[in-house]
């Protein structure tokens, strides 16, 4: 490990994105990216089953991606920005999924916000 990386793992909310983590969610991070084909989007919506097994995408993949567990996928290797197309494809907000991320209701992540009304 880098040791400049050291301790990392203590860091609440931190997760390390390194080459191996890239490496394992390259798969389904290029899944996600693929989103952004209106073909790709069309297969998912109407055949998810049928979009996972054309990407090769295991077991534990499809369950985060069809559970919306956006805590686990981000801890996986899942990219933001890649995320972000999942998002818009399942009609999930930005706010929505980082409170996911942190493992709360949307409601009780807006409350650590200063933005009256942000939604």
């Amino acid at each position: 490990m880098n040791p400049q990386l050291k301790g990392v793992e203590n860091l609440e909310g931190t997760y390390l994105f390194d080459l191996a983590t890239s490496a394992r969610a390259l798969r389904l991070n290029r899944f996600l990216h693929g989103l952004t084909v209106a073909a790709n989007r069309t297969l998912f919506t109407d055949n998810p089953e049928a979009a996972f097994d054309r990407a090769g995408l295991i077991a534990e993949e499809r369950r985060m991606i069809r559970e919306l567990d956006w805590a686990a996928l981000i801890r996986y290797g899942a990219s933001f920005f890649c995320l972000e197309k999942l998002g818009r494809v399942k009609g999930v907000s930005n706010p929505e999924m980082v409170a996911g991320f942190r493992g709360e209701t949307l409601e009780e992540f807006l409350k650590t916000r200063r933005v009256p009304g942000a939604r």
